[in-house]
């Protein structure tokens, strides 16, 4: 069984003052610094996604804005793979599941933002091409959310979103959990 850690999207616009700032992102982003320090002293596989945002109407991930750009807290190594997205689903018109099928990938372990939007797509798609899939919940973050003119707090989208994931497609634990 070989392992990879997938880290998504946890660039400048979701912290603050950036153009989609997300509930304490600062937070999770340091849980995924310490998974991804625990995968890079094991010499295990890390992925690092970054969404560039396309669509005319985008107001966030602009290409060549420092809202684009991956966080200072999670910077790829010259060695690890990045992999560029244009869509919520990380494995959309990428290369990601042919880049984990050539490194024979069974297992992934799932950092990165937001929960309830890139995690979740990236996950589930995961779970069908067949791979065994974590998330570290504390590791992720998300917003608040409305529908119907009913706002939804961050709090409830978090939990309900990984509730959703662990259902069948992910097994959910903490940072703390997972390096136990």
């Amino acid at each position: 069984m070989s392992k990879v850690l997938i880290i998504i999207d946890i660039q400048n616009d979701y912290f603050e003052n950036g153009a989609m700032e997300l509930a304490q992102p600062l937070q999770a982003s340091e849980n995924a610094k310490l998974i991804l320090t625990h995968f890079r002293e094991k010499e295990l596989e890390v992925v690092h996604i970054q969404h560039l945002s396309l669509a005319p109407e985008a107001t966030f991930f602009l290409p060549n804005t420092k809202g684009q750009e991956i966080h200072e807290s999670v910077v790829p190594l010259p060695s690890e793979k990045l992999i560029v997205k244009n869509y919520p689903n990380s494995f959309r018109d990428t290369g990601l599941l042919s880049y984990l099928k050539s490194k024979e990938i069974t297992e992934i372990v799932f950092v990165g933002m937001m929960t309830h939007m890139c995690i979740d797509a990236s996950v589930r798609a995961a779970k069908d091409y067949g791979f065994d899939c974590t998330v570290i919940a504390d590791a992720t973050a998300t917003r608040a959310l409305e529908i119907y003119g009913q706002s939804v707090d961050v709090a409830s989208v978090q939990t309900s979103f990984l509730a959703g994931l662990s259902f069948f497609y992910s097994k959910i634990i903490s940072t703390a959990e997972y390096l136990k």
